[in-house]
């Protein structure tokens, strides 16, 4: 991929570290440590990027110097922006890579980066390419939920493409890890705005795919069941209500298999032995630490 003239760079990313590890990775390799779990999902992220011209933008978000450190290591000095944050806090720096993606006039293409997803390597391109080259796609996330095979909410048709080497699928809603163009961030910004706001992620997909937002059947029995989904519907409405009546249906896509997965213990991308590639990165981290300190290596 060569950078147009009107952009240096491929790609723009806002990429957020928070100290602490999220409930759902507890039980995973690393979950005791976010300091080595943040180092392999960079890892991994940089690996995935390949020979793509990257400028990143690193919130580091109450987090202490060592972290810093350590995107540097990974991160050409010139390519990299270092923000230091006193514990903002999920919803706050979320709008901060707004306003950072927004603003920032490297690239066209820009990508919302959480600190906990593990990517495959030398595939990103591949999320890149689809966006660009393929009608009707506004947005791309690397990670192919385990919801959308278990839950009622992701049950309705979706478009399925073949291009590359995966499929592509689309889906009703994702996190907050995706690709887009700036341009489609702009015209979109008072959607993602709400989730600063209060907005759940989940409601704020739906007021733009417009699944299940028209299903007042759905919401009944979601409430009748004692489900979080109806909160969820509610909300999409409360903040998406202009978007969801007046607005244009969007498409976002995921890659079958992901190309990466959050890691969390109980919906890891399907597909892919990402507990494996983990559990690979921690014997290679103990034959290193082995090497550094030969002393420590049982005789």
């Amino acid at each position: 991929m060569i950078a147009t003239p009107e952009r240096s760079y491929d790609l723009a990313v806002a990429y957020r570290i928070y100290p602490k590890v999220a409930k759902g990775a507890l039980s995973l390799p690393f979950g005791d440590n976010k300091y080595q779990l943040s180092q392999v999902c960079l890892k991994s992220f940089k690996e995935s990027l390949g020979c793509l011209r990257v400028k990143l933008w690193a919130l580091l978000d109450g987090c202490p110097p060592e972290y810093e450190e350590l995107i540097r290591k990974y991160i050409d000095p010139r390519d990299l922006v270092v923000l230091r944050l006193d514990g903002e806090g999920n919803h706050a720096t979320f709008g901060r890579q707004i306003d950072i993606l927004l603003e920032q006039q490297d690239a066209d293409i820009i990508y919302f980066a959480e600190d906990d997803y593990l990517y495959l390597p030398n595939q990103f391109h591949l999320m890149i390419e689809f966006l660009t080259t393929q009608s009707g796609v506004d947005f791309v996330s690397p990670y192919d939920h385990l919801d959308c095979y278990t839950l009622a909410l992701h049950r309705d048709p979706k478009w399925l493409r073949v291009h590359g080497s995966h499929h592509w699928r689309t889906a009703a809603s994702t996190c907050l890890t995706f690709l887009t163009h700036r341009e489609t961030l702009e015209n979109y910004e008072h959607i993602f705005r709400s989730y600063p706001r209060g907005n759940y992620d989940c409601a704020l997909w739906l007021s733009l795919t417009k699944y299940r937002v028209f299903n007042p059947v759905a919401l009944i029995r979601y409430f009748a069941q004692g489900l979080f989904y109806w909160k969820i519907l509610v909300k999409a409405w409360l903040y998406g209500w202009r978007q969801i009546l007046f607005g244009r249906k969007m498409k976002l896509w995921v890659p079958v298999p992901g190309i990466a997965t959050h890691l969390d213990s109980n919906s890891l991308s399907p597909g892919v032995g990402w507990l494996a590639l983990i559990q690979r990165e921690v014997e290679t981290r103990r034959l290193i630490g082995q090497e550094r300190h030969p002393s420590r290596v049982e005789r």
